[in-house]
């Protein structure tokens, strides 16, 4: 290799090394600060603009979302929320192993793929998609998870993630969700009524819940039943405990 070419390449791999230091500084900063603050917006959200689905969203406070309507999100997605350090670890290895031994009853995985960690980091952070898309935002996925669990905590994960995701074609957050689908406020909803609402994960534009597709009607009642196996837990009760 020529001394110009080598010159070339070392210029490459500095500027490269530079802009990744950057993006890394941002990361770090971005995710700090949405510590106290909600996201401005996010590339889910861009995406539904750009789809014409429009982007109806009014972003709640913690204590403006009912506990059942965190008991439900947990019950629904992420039954060992409150034990796992973003990543639930012993129910892939279970799936990849025979069972040993009997499961708790009160704790068992959840109806998602990802744990609601990993769907926060990606509605906030990242992009949807599947395919190749996919297993490209699998690397930033993990960096971002394990950046919020370190940096916001359990109680701030759930009200962004309850805050951002969609829950309908446009409609994203528990509020919008509320309002859209039954005229109230999300600190309102009865115990059902949320139940409904987080029966449409983890694919909204499907499983509609007005009017109520077959999914929903069939997978809300089993969200009502996890939500008594799970509540009076104290882990959970201390996850979803609005002062």
């Amino acid at each position: 290799m020529a001394q110009k070419d080598i010159s070339k390449f070392r210029k490459i791999v500095r500027l490269s090394l530079r802009i990744l230091l950057y993006l890394f500084i941002g990361s770090l900063v971005y995710t700090v600060l949405c510590r106290w603050m909600m996201p401005p917006i996010t590339m889910t959200q861009i995406g539904a603009i750009t789809d014409g689905y429009g982007l109806k969203r009014d972003y709640v406070s913690w204590n403006e979302i009912p506990a059942d309507v965190k008991l439900a999100a947990m019950a629904s997605e992420d039954q060992l929320f409150p034990e796992h350090g973003g990543f639930d670890w012993k129910s892939l290895d279970k799936s990849l192993n025979a069972p040993t031994k009997k499961k708790k009853k009160s704790r068992v995985r959840g109806g998602g793929a990802s744990t609601i960690s990993q769907q926060t980091a990606k509605n906030v952070f990242l992009w949807q998609g599947s395919g190749i898309t996919r297993y490209i935002r699998k690397v930033p996925e993990f960096y971002f998870t394990q950046l919020i669990e370190w940096t916001w905590g359990k109680r701030r994960i759930m009200e962004v993630y309850l805050n951002v995701i969609e829950m309908g074609p446009g409609i994203f957050g528990i509020e919008a969700a509320a309002q859209k689908y039954f005229g109230k406020h999300a600190k309102n909803l009865t115990r059902t009524e949320a139940a409904m609402i987080i029966a449409c994960l983890p694919n909204p534009k499907r499983f509609t819940v007005k009017p109520m597709s077959r999914r929903v009607s069939w997978r809300y009642p089993q969200i009502l039943t996890q939500m008594n196996n799970l509540e009076g837990d104290e882990d959970v009760d201390d996850v979803t405990r609005t002062p």
